[in-house]
């Protein structure tokens, strides 16, 4: 079944539509939820969470990629998880991993969102990625945005994990001038 027809039946408040949004995007979501939050309990739970939210927005909402929309709720429901379950202490997911790894280019004093808005921010990242080749960009996003291991970058990148590794050093340290260079105190 297409994704418009899918949508329908949301709108429709047919329940159908949340066993056919299993069938087609449970392993999708499983692998964001898994990234993320490096348990299966957990991530069947933030899984079943996402088609719950789904339910209950689609009415008013009508997502014209479904699979973009749902994996942006399994995102922020594992990462808002993530930070609950660990709020005392980091564990070995993707998600920390990825997060560390950015985290090198902020100082401790750093605070975005009173440097610049949530918005400004978000437009200067998407120049950013605009700017990068796709190589550069696509390992980015599989990494800092989906929280794909390494070995996955390396693998849908075609190229080494030793590669991998520098090309995302080196995407992070262009992140870090382009900041600073557009006035984003670091």
């Amino acid at each position: 079944m297409n994704d418009d027809a899918i949508v329908a039946l949301y709108w429709q408040r047919d329940e159908s539509a949340i066993t056919v949004t299993q069938e087609k995007y449970n392993a999708y979501l499983m692998k964001i939820a898994r990234n993320i939050l490096n348990d299966t309990e957990d991530s069947e739970e933030s899984v079943n969470d996402t088609y719950l939210a789904a339910w209950e927005s689609m009415p008013p909402q009508k997502p014209t990629v479904l699979s973009t929309y749902l994996g942006k709720l399994t995102r922020r429901i594992s990462i808002s998880m993530f930070r609950k379950r660990n709020a005392a202490k980091r564990q070995g997911s993707e998600f920390a991993l990825s997060i560390s790894e950015v985290e090198e280019i902020m100082t401790d004093h750093a605070n975005p969102e009173k440097e610049l808005e949530a918005s400004h921010l978000g437009e200067l990242l998407n120049a950013f990625l605009c700017s990068l080749k796709p190589d550069e960009r696509n390992s980015f996003i599989g990494r800092y945005y989906y929280m794909d291991s390494l070995k996955d970058v390396a693998g849908y990148c075609g190229m080494t994990e030793g590669k991998a590794k520098t090309v995302l050093f080196r995407t992070r340290q262009k992140l870090k001038e382009y900041l600073t260079k557009e006035g984003y105190e670091l």
